[in-house]
């Protein structure tokens, strides 16, 4: 067998063998797990008929948040010093991203402000929004079977450019779920927020 035979011979056979190598490495790959559904809230559309108008440009925060709300998942919590979430769920982007966005919309919709948007985009902003995320999980303490579904911000208008805090306060929303369904326990966590935003907007819009 001349040279040039034989390197042709090895090459094909060890072409050979790779190809069945990698078919019985891919025969033994992990079926993966199915994606989690995913869910997402909506924002505010109704006020007050006498909400005023806001001659001013606000920016809103991406709210700060404890590590375990700081995710997409969906936090439940069985005892007040725990937390975990469920399987097989998610929010469709991490919670504060998604309670900014929500909030930013829920402003919008009350078209009683000339101008809102994120914090660092580029407009000159009059106030910024500065948002803590406290509470924002499904409760069930004392052995309940069906959650509360709790959410709590705080919030603090900021004076631009000088930084100056000029009103704070506080808001929060116990609401019991109407079964154990994740689809109620979302329609629950959808109404929470809601009443959260539309108190946010108002409270907001009222320091003008």
């Amino acid at each position: 067998m001349t040279d040039l035979r034989r390197r042709t011979f090895l090459a094909r056979g060890m072409a050979a063998a790779g190809a069945a190598g990698l078919t019985a490495a891919c025969s033994q790959l992990p079926i993966g797990k199915p994606p989690p559904q995913m869910y997402t809230l909506t924002p505010k559309s109704t006020y007050p008929a006498d909400l005023p108008e806001a001659p001013w440009q606000l920016a809103v925060e991406r709210p700060s948040a404890p590590a375990g709300l700081s995710s997409a998942r969906i936090a439940v919590a069985r005892e007040p010093l725990t937390l975990d979430y469920y399987a097989g769920v998610a929010w469709v982007d991490d919670a504060p991203n998604m309670v900014q966005r929500l909030l930013i919309e829920s402003f919008e919709n009350s078209n009683r402000i000339i101008g809102v948007g994120r914090d660092g985009v580029s407009f000159r902003s009059d106030f910024t929004l500065k948002v803590e995320l406290r509470e924002f999980q499904a409760e069930y303490f004392d052995g309940a079977e069906i959650p509360t579904i709790n959410v709590r911000v705080n919030v603090k208008m900021v004076q631009m450019p000088q930084r100056t805090i000029t009103a704070s306060q506080g808001f929060e929303t116990k609401r019991p779920a109407p079964s154990n369904r994740m689809s109620d326990i979302v329609h629950t966590f959808d109404a929470a927020l809601g009443i959260v935003l539309r108190d946010v907007v108002v409270w907001t819009l009222r320091l003008s």
